[in-house]
């Protein structure tokens, strides 16, 4: 949990230093301009420290034992079945679930699932199991090491920052593949597009009582937030001192990008805001509607919903027109406020007796339906390209796993056909 702390520590305080204007004050100084060689020793240990000190005993204990080739030999194997993205992506469970337990407490049992070894997980299984504990947190610091690349100056040659980051993109990465790369058939093309209608199912049903997790989005985002339930007041206070990172990076953003036009007044920045507000009230309609057509008129509610979302954009064009600002600042916009309604969300669970008496609690739940398709089209779009190519699982299975393992899953795809995939597995 240290470890995943200091990332954060490390990617938020060169964020601010970058769009706050501290970095680029200090890099003008004169005494910066004769660094070159700490840079250059900082990135010679950065490739130091790719984790080969900590394999060094393992090493070492196999080549007592097998004798230094043989070890050598299965540490690039071990390499080679990406057995660095599997412990990492590890690291990245217990930080989670470690991190919680501190903050609420409330410790709990994770099955680990050991049941037959040649069996294909869903999209939606690994979206429900890692979601909270892994793809939120890696497309968050996947965000802020591309906007520092963008915004950053501490790094004009690319090879130092390269060499600084490359750690943080392999932290990112590894907790956004792993899932995939690892589930036997992951890239195969019919049970991708399998798995796609499985995941828009499992988003679109609605929740209640007897209906468990694995049946609605509704009922798993409903289990996820018991944490909160059973918080104190000091986990509540950290958790919402933590969201508000998010609303830093959302300033920085709107003022860097030149979305107001050189104008510091705290009217700009207010008026930016109009953007968070206007998308609350289109989902308040959206959930709305949801209720008066979601079960019985199927189509009047996908219509509504359409001309909701396209009248939400014109009300924001015309607004952004008449105050001066461009389509472009309009997007500019959109994409600043999008950590910011995440922050708005892990708030707003943390009140959720508070937002229940004011009738608030369903429009926050569609705004974080809306926030989870985002986030799942992200994370399935890299599965799906791959699944086009009919070598890449082929190449999957042959990598990670020994012939006897390969074998059965042929026999499996076989036995299975092209329908009722997931039954025969």
């Amino acid at each position: 949990m240290i470890t995943v702390l200091t990332v954060y520590v490390f990617l938020y305080g060169r964020l601010y230093m970058a769009l706050s204007g501290v970095e680029k004050e200090i890099l003008q100084s004169p005494n910066i301009h004769q660094s070159k060689a700490l840079e250059e020793a900082l990135a010679t240990q950065s490739v130091v420290q790719l984790g080969l000190l900590l394999v060094l005993p393992m090493v070492m204990e196999m080549g007592l034992e097998k004798g230094f080739r043989t070890a050598l030999g299965d540490f690039i194997i071990m390499q080679l079945q990406l057995a660095s993205v599997f412990f990492t992506f590890q690291l990245g469970t217990k930080a989670h679930h470690y991190g919680r337990t501190l903050l609420h407490g409330g410790s709990k049992y994770r099955s680990t699932g050991c049941g037959f070894v040649v069996f294909h997980a869903k999209f939606a299984e690994n979206y429900r199991m890692y979601s909270r504990s892994h793809f939120v947190k890696g497309l968050e610091i996947l965000l802020l090491l591309i906007v520092y690349e963008v915004y950053g100056e501490s790094y004009p040659m690319s090879h130092h920052y390269l060499f600084i980051t490359i750690s943080m993109w392999f932290l990112a990465t590894s907790w956004l593949i792993a899932p995939f790369w690892f589930n036997p058939s992951g890239f195969d093309w019919q049970k991708t597009v399998d798995d796609w209608s499985d995941w828009k199912h499992w988003m679109g049903n609605r929740g209640g009582i007897g209906i468990s997790a694995d049946k609605s989005w509704e009922s798993w985002w409903d289990e996820e937030n018991e944490h909160m339930k059973h918080s104190n007041i000091r986990g509540k206070i950290l958790e919402i001192i933590l969201a508000f990172r998010f609303f830093i990076y959302q300033y920085g953003i709107v003022y860097h990008m030149d979305i107001t036009h050189h104008h510091k007044e705290l009217q700009v920045f207010g008026l930016s805001w109009a953007v968070l507000i206007v998308i609350l009230i289109v989902l308040k309609l959206v959930s709305m509607a949801r209720r008066r057509f979601g079960t019985d008129f199927q189509l009047m509610f996908r219509i509504l919903k359409a001309l909701l979302f396209l009248g939400f954009f014109a009300v924001m064009t015309l607004l952004f027109v008449a105050c001066g600002l461009t389509i472009s600042d309009l997007f500019s916009a959109i994409i600043a406020f999008m950590p910011s309604g995440w922050a708005i969300i892990l708030i707003a669970q943390t009140c959720k007796v508070c937002l229940k008496g004011a009738k608030l609690w369903d429009t926050l739940k569609e705004l974080s339906r809306a926030y989870e398709y985002v986030m799942g089209l992200i994370i399935f779009l890299p599965t799906a390209v791959l699944s086009w190519f009919p070598f890449v699982s082929e190449f999957q299975t042959r990598l990670l796993y020994n012939q006897a393992f390969s074998r059965g899953l042929q026999i499996s795809m076989i036995l299975a056909g092209k329908k009722g995939t997931y039954q025969s597995d």
